[in-house]
Protein backbone atom coordinates (compact mmCIF):
# COMPACT_ATOMS: atom_id res chain seq x y z
CA UNK A 1 0.00 0.00 0.00
CA UNK A 2 1.84 3.34 -0.92
CA UNK A 3 2.22 5.74 1.92
CA UNK A 4 0.27 8.68 1.71
CA UNK A 5 2.03 11.67 0.97
CA UNK A 6 4.00 14.02 3.67
CA UNK A 7 2.89 17.55 4.48
CA UNK A 8 4.36 19.99 2.92
CA UNK A 9 6.87 22.00 5.90
CA UNK A 10 8.48 25.27 5.25
CA UNK A 11 12.39 24.95 4.39
CA UNK A 12 14.97 26.30 6.77
CA UNK A 13 17.54 28.12 5.72
CA UNK A 14 20.99 27.51 7.79
CA UNK A 15 22.22 30.93 8.63
CA UNK A 16 26.30 29.40 9.82
CA UNK A 17 28.34 27.06 8.38
CA UNK A 18 30.42 24.97 10.84
CA UNK A 19 34.14 25.99 10.16
CA UNK A 20 35.40 24.51 13.63
CA UNK A 21 37.87 21.52 12.19
CA UNK A 22 38.93 18.76 14.68
CA UNK A 23 37.70 20.81 18.03
CA UNK A 24 35.55 18.94 20.40
CA UNK A 25 32.84 19.88 22.34
CA UNK A 26 35.01 21.64 25.11
CA UNK A 27 36.88 24.07 22.33
CA UNK A 28 36.27 27.73 23.03
CA UNK A 29 35.54 27.82 19.07
CA UNK A 30 32.43 25.61 20.40
CA UNK A 31 30.64 27.57 23.16
CA UNK A 32 31.55 31.16 21.96
CA UNK A 33 29.44 32.23 18.92
CA UNK A 34 31.84 33.48 15.92
CA UNK A 35 31.80 37.20 15.35
CA UNK A 36 29.73 37.29 12.23
CA UNK A 37 26.95 35.17 14.31
CA UNK A 38 27.00 38.04 17.25
CA UNK A 39 26.81 40.52 14.18
CA UNK A 40 23.45 39.05 13.03
CA UNK A 41 21.91 38.72 16.09
CA UNK A 42 22.95 42.55 16.60
CA UNK A 43 20.82 43.11 13.79
CA UNK A 44 17.89 41.67 14.46
CA UNK A 45 17.49 43.45 17.51
CA UNK A 46 18.49 46.42 15.96
CA UNK A 47 15.95 46.05 13.36
CA UNK A 48 12.98 45.11 15.51
CA UNK A 49 13.81 47.72 18.29
CA UNK A 50 14.04 50.36 15.09
CA UNK A 51 10.57 48.54 14.06
CA UNK A 52 8.77 49.04 17.02
CA UNK A 53 9.76 52.64 18.05
CA UNK A 54 8.44 53.73 14.49
CA UNK A 55 5.12 51.72 14.71
CA UNK A 56 4.90 53.50 18.26
CA UNK A 57 5.38 56.78 16.24
CA UNK A 58 3.12 56.09 13.70
CA UNK A 59 -0.05 54.57 14.87
CA UNK A 60 -1.38 57.82 17.45
CA UNK A 61 -0.39 60.15 14.01
CA UNK A 62 -2.48 57.87 11.78
CA UNK A 63 -5.20 57.71 14.15
CA UNK A 64 -5.47 61.25 14.33
CA UNK A 65 -5.52 61.58 10.36
CA UNK A 66 -7.89 59.14 10.08
CA UNK A 67 -10.47 61.45 11.68
CA UNK A 68 -9.55 64.07 9.35
CA UNK A 69 -10.71 64.49 6.23
CA UNK A 70 -8.70 64.91 3.00
CA UNK A 71 -6.01 62.03 1.71
CA UNK A 72 -3.02 62.69 4.48
CA UNK A 73 -3.92 59.11 6.14
CA UNK A 74 -3.42 57.50 2.49
CA UNK A 75 -0.23 59.20 2.25
CA UNK A 76 1.03 58.89 5.70
CA UNK A 77 0.49 54.77 5.55
CA UNK A 78 1.63 54.59 1.95
CA UNK A 79 5.10 56.57 3.99
CA UNK A 80 4.70 53.92 7.19
CA UNK A 81 5.37 50.81 4.68
CA UNK A 82 7.86 52.21 2.62
CA UNK A 83 9.83 53.28 5.88
CA UNK A 84 9.48 49.92 7.20
CA UNK A 85 11.09 48.69 4.18
CA UNK A 86 13.74 50.38 4.64
CA UNK A 87 14.64 49.74 8.60
CA UNK A 88 14.62 45.91 7.50
CA UNK A 89 16.97 46.12 5.07
CA UNK A 90 14.59 45.97 1.94
CA UNK A 91 15.10 47.75 -0.87
CA UNK A 92 12.44 47.52 -3.56
CA UNK A 93 12.48 48.05 -7.76
CA UNK A 94 9.55 48.62 -9.42
CA UNK A 95 8.88 48.07 -13.29
CA UNK A 96 6.23 49.97 -15.01
CA UNK A 97 4.07 52.20 -13.49
CA UNK A 98 1.10 52.09 -11.18
CA UNK A 99 -2.37 52.88 -12.73
CA UNK A 100 -4.01 55.91 -11.56
CA UNK A 101 -7.78 57.02 -10.87
CA UNK A 102 -9.16 58.09 -14.36
CA UNK A 103 -10.42 61.21 -15.48
CA UNK A 104 -14.14 59.51 -15.56
CA UNK A 105 -13.69 58.83 -11.76
CA UNK A 106 -12.73 54.68 -11.84
CA UNK A 107 -10.40 53.46 -9.24
CA UNK A 108 -8.01 50.67 -9.28
CA UNK A 109 -8.15 47.07 -7.84
CA UNK A 110 -4.49 45.45 -7.31
CA UNK A 111 -4.15 42.27 -7.62
CA UNK A 112 -0.89 40.27 -6.70
CA UNK A 113 0.15 37.44 -5.72
CA UNK A 114 0.75 36.62 -2.12
CA UNK A 115 4.23 34.69 -1.02
CA UNK A 116 4.75 36.65 2.67
CA UNK A 117 3.97 39.80 4.94
CA UNK A 118 6.56 41.45 3.27
CA UNK A 119 3.80 41.91 0.52
CA UNK A 120 2.27 44.35 2.69
CA UNK A 121 5.46 46.15 3.12
CA UNK A 122 6.54 46.23 -0.39
CA UNK A 123 3.05 46.82 -1.88
CA UNK A 124 2.01 49.23 0.85
CA UNK A 125 4.89 51.90 0.28
CA UNK A 126 4.34 52.24 -3.55
CA UNK A 127 0.35 51.99 -4.19
CA UNK A 128 -1.85 54.64 -3.02
CA UNK A 129 -4.12 51.83 -1.91
CA UNK A 130 -6.01 49.84 1.05
CA UNK A 131 -5.93 46.45 1.69
CA UNK A 132 -8.32 43.37 1.26
CA UNK A 133 -7.89 41.42 4.30
CA UNK A 134 -9.22 37.64 5.44
CA UNK A 135 -11.57 38.94 8.42
CA UNK A 136 -8.68 36.62 10.66
CA UNK A 137 -6.12 39.66 10.48
CA UNK A 138 -8.42 41.98 12.66
CA UNK A 139 -7.52 39.78 15.38
CA UNK A 140 -3.98 39.59 15.25
CA UNK A 141 -2.17 40.91 18.53
CA UNK A 142 -0.74 44.64 16.85
CA UNK A 143 -1.03 43.85 13.19
CA UNK A 144 -4.83 43.63 13.32
CA UNK A 145 -4.18 47.18 14.72
CA UNK A 146 -2.08 47.88 12.60
CA UNK A 147 -4.51 47.29 9.36
CA UNK A 148 -7.22 48.98 10.61
CA UNK A 149 -5.27 52.11 10.76
CA UNK A 150 -4.30 51.21 7.66
CA UNK A 151 -8.17 50.95 6.17
CA UNK A 152 -8.30 47.64 5.55
CA UNK A 153 -11.10 45.68 4.52
CA UNK A 154 -11.93 43.01 5.81
CA UNK A 155 -14.06 40.05 3.89
CA UNK A 156 -14.78 35.67 5.05
CA UNK A 157 -12.87 33.40 2.80
CA UNK A 158 -16.22 32.00 1.65
CA UNK A 159 -17.25 32.06 -1.98
CA UNK A 160 -19.29 35.26 -1.36
CA UNK A 161 -19.08 38.24 -0.04
CA UNK A 162 -21.74 39.37 2.18
CA UNK A 163 -23.79 42.24 1.70
CA UNK A 164 -22.17 44.57 4.43
CA UNK A 165 -18.62 43.42 3.04
CA UNK A 166 -19.87 44.20 -0.93
CA UNK A 167 -21.45 47.88 0.66
CA UNK A 168 -18.14 48.80 2.46
CA UNK A 169 -15.88 47.64 -0.86
CA UNK A 170 -18.39 49.74 -3.17
CA UNK A 171 -17.97 52.76 -0.97
CA UNK A 172 -14.53 52.78 -0.58
CA UNK A 173 -13.96 52.75 -4.09
CA UNK A 174 -16.80 55.03 -4.92
CA UNK A 175 -15.07 57.48 -1.85
CA UNK A 176 -11.96 57.69 -3.99
CA UNK A 177 -10.34 54.54 -2.68
CA UNK A 178 -7.61 52.12 -4.94
CA UNK A 179 -7.62 48.78 -3.30
CA UNK A 180 -4.82 45.67 -3.30
CA UNK A 181 -6.30 42.14 -3.95
CA UNK A 182 -4.92 39.03 -3.16
CA UNK A 183 -7.06 36.52 -4.82
CA UNK A 184 -4.85 33.47 -4.34
CA UNK A 185 -6.98 33.22 -0.73
CA UNK A 186 -3.64 32.56 1.42
CA UNK A 187 -0.22 32.47 0.93
CA UNK A 188 2.65 30.39 -0.91
CA UNK A 189 6.07 28.91 -0.75
CA UNK A 190 7.26 31.51 -3.09
CA UNK A 191 8.06 28.99 -5.66
CA UNK A 192 5.03 29.29 -8.33
CA UNK A 193 1.74 31.59 -8.16
CA UNK A 194 -1.25 29.31 -6.72
CA UNK A 195 -4.76 29.26 -8.60
CA UNK A 196 -6.62 32.53 -8.41
CA UNK A 197 -10.57 32.64 -6.89
CA UNK A 198 -12.09 34.04 -9.39
CA UNK A 199 -15.05 35.21 -5.97
CA UNK A 200 -12.05 37.39 -5.27
CA UNK A 201 -12.73 39.01 -8.19
CA UNK A 202 -16.15 40.51 -7.56
CA UNK A 203 -14.81 43.16 -6.32
CA UNK A 204 -14.34 44.60 -10.27
CA UNK A 205 -17.91 43.83 -10.66
CA UNK A 206 -19.01 46.52 -8.03
CA UNK A 207 -19.92 50.04 -9.69
CA UNK A 208 -17.36 52.51 -8.54
CA UNK A 209 -18.13 55.47 -10.51
CA UNK A 210 -21.41 57.77 -10.64
CA UNK A 211 -22.50 55.96 -14.11
CA UNK A 212 -22.35 52.12 -12.99
CA UNK A 213 -18.49 51.83 -14.50
CA UNK A 214 -16.39 49.25 -12.67
CA UNK A 215 -12.76 49.60 -11.35
CA UNK A 216 -10.00 49.07 -13.30
CA UNK A 217 -8.26 45.99 -12.24
CA UNK A 218 -3.83 46.02 -12.50
CA UNK A 219 -2.09 42.58 -12.33
CA UNK A 220 1.05 42.79 -10.21
CA UNK A 221 3.90 40.53 -9.50
CA UNK A 222 5.61 40.37 -6.01
CA UNK A 223 9.50 38.31 -6.50
CA UNK A 224 12.04 38.63 -3.44
CA UNK A 225 14.78 38.62 -5.92
CA UNK A 226 17.96 39.30 -4.04
CA UNK A 227 19.80 38.72 -0.91
CA UNK A 228 22.79 39.04 0.37
CA UNK A 229 22.95 41.31 -2.98
CA UNK A 230 22.80 38.07 -5.09
CA UNK A 231 20.12 36.63 -7.41
CA UNK A 232 17.83 34.29 -5.23
CA UNK A 233 16.85 30.60 -6.15
CA UNK A 234 15.26 27.75 -5.23
CA UNK A 235 17.68 27.16 -2.10
CA UNK A 236 17.46 30.73 -0.83
CA UNK A 237 13.51 32.01 -1.66
CA UNK A 238 12.10 29.96 1.20
CA UNK A 239 13.64 32.35 3.35
CA UNK A 240 10.91 34.76 2.00
CA UNK A 241 8.48 33.27 2.23
CA UNK A 242 6.00 33.19 5.25
CA UNK A 243 3.52 29.95 4.56
CA UNK A 244 2.04 27.13 6.73
CA UNK A 245 2.24 27.34 10.14
CA UNK A 246 5.35 30.03 10.34
CA UNK A 247 4.95 32.43 13.37
CA UNK A 248 5.62 35.48 12.36
CA UNK A 249 8.21 36.38 15.03
CA UNK A 250 10.44 33.11 14.04
CA UNK A 251 10.07 34.39 10.51
CA UNK A 252 11.47 37.71 10.94
CA UNK A 253 14.22 36.56 13.25
CA UNK A 254 15.13 34.65 9.89
CA UNK A 255 14.98 37.17 7.58
CA UNK A 256 16.00 39.94 9.62
CA UNK A 257 19.73 38.28 9.97
CA UNK A 258 20.39 38.94 6.07
CA UNK A 259 21.66 41.96 4.37
CA UNK A 260 21.33 42.86 0.40
CA UNK A 261 17.15 42.02 0.69
CA UNK A 262 15.54 43.15 -2.60
CA UNK A 263 11.85 42.66 -3.95
CA UNK A 264 10.92 43.82 -7.53
CA UNK A 265 7.02 44.37 -8.16
CA UNK A 266 5.94 43.91 -11.74
CA UNK A 267 3.41 46.27 -12.43
CA UNK A 268 1.36 44.93 -15.46
CA UNK A 269 -0.93 46.85 -18.36
CA UNK A 270 -4.10 47.40 -16.28
CA UNK A 271 -7.47 45.14 -17.40
CA UNK A 272 -11.34 46.50 -18.17
CA UNK A 273 -13.41 43.92 -16.42
CA UNK A 274 -16.03 45.16 -18.77
CA UNK A 275 -13.85 43.80 -21.49
CA UNK A 276 -14.52 40.17 -20.37
CA UNK A 277 -17.04 37.65 -20.77
CA UNK A 278 -17.20 36.54 -17.11
CA UNK A 279 -15.93 37.08 -13.79
CA UNK A 280 -13.83 33.69 -14.46
CA UNK A 281 -12.38 35.12 -17.37
CA UNK A 282 -11.07 38.19 -16.03
CA UNK A 283 -9.43 36.34 -13.34
CA UNK A 284 -7.68 33.74 -15.57
CA UNK A 285 -6.40 36.99 -17.68
CA UNK A 286 -5.08 38.75 -13.95
CA UNK A 287 -3.51 35.38 -13.05
CA UNK A 288 -1.94 34.99 -16.69
CA UNK A 289 -0.06 38.26 -16.51
CA UNK A 290 0.74 37.74 -12.99
CA UNK A 291 2.13 34.28 -12.76
CA UNK A 292 4.37 34.68 -16.60
CA UNK A 293 5.76 37.98 -14.17
CA UNK A 294 6.51 36.51 -11.47
CA UNK A 295 8.00 33.38 -13.28
CA UNK A 296 10.31 35.23 -15.68
CA UNK A 297 11.68 37.35 -12.65
CA UNK A 298 11.97 33.64 -10.27
CA UNK A 299 14.44 32.68 -13.18
CA UNK A 300 16.34 35.84 -13.32
CA UNK A 301 15.89 37.26 -16.80
CA UNK A 302 14.50 40.23 -18.01
CA UNK A 303 10.91 41.33 -17.25
CA UNK A 304 8.56 43.74 -18.51
CA UNK A 305 4.91 44.52 -18.08
CA UNK A 306 2.40 41.99 -19.73
CA UNK A 307 -0.38 42.87 -21.79
CA UNK A 308 -3.22 40.33 -21.75
CA UNK A 309 -6.43 41.25 -23.76
CA UNK A 310 -9.79 39.51 -23.17
CA UNK A 311 -9.03 35.78 -24.70
CA UNK A 312 -6.00 36.54 -25.84
CA UNK A 313 -2.07 35.62 -24.79
CA UNK A 314 0.58 37.55 -22.87
CA UNK A 315 2.47 39.67 -24.62
CA UNK A 316 5.28 41.58 -22.57
CA UNK A 317 5.94 45.46 -23.06
CA UNK A 318 9.00 46.93 -22.43
CA UNK A 319 9.16 49.73 -19.75
CA UNK A 320 11.94 51.24 -17.62
CA UNK A 321 12.42 50.27 -13.76
CA UNK A 322 13.20 52.15 -11.02
CA UNK A 323 13.82 51.98 -7.13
Amino acid sequence: MQAAPSRLTPKRIPLLRNTQQGGDDGSWGAIVPSRGHVLRRLRVFRRGIAVLLWTIIAVPLQAVLIALPGRAKVVFARSYWAVMCWLIGMRVRVIGAPAHRTADGRPVVFVSNHSSWLDILVLGGRLDACFIAKEEVARWPLIGTIAKLGRTVYVRRARTSTGRERDEMRARLAGGDNLILFPEGTTSDGSRVLPFRSAFLSVAELPATADGKPPLVQPVSVVYDRLAGLPTGRASRPLFAWYGDMDIGSHFWRLAQHRGLRATVLLHTPLDPAAFPSRKALAQATFTAVADGASTMRQNRPASPITVAAGGAAAPETAPAYA
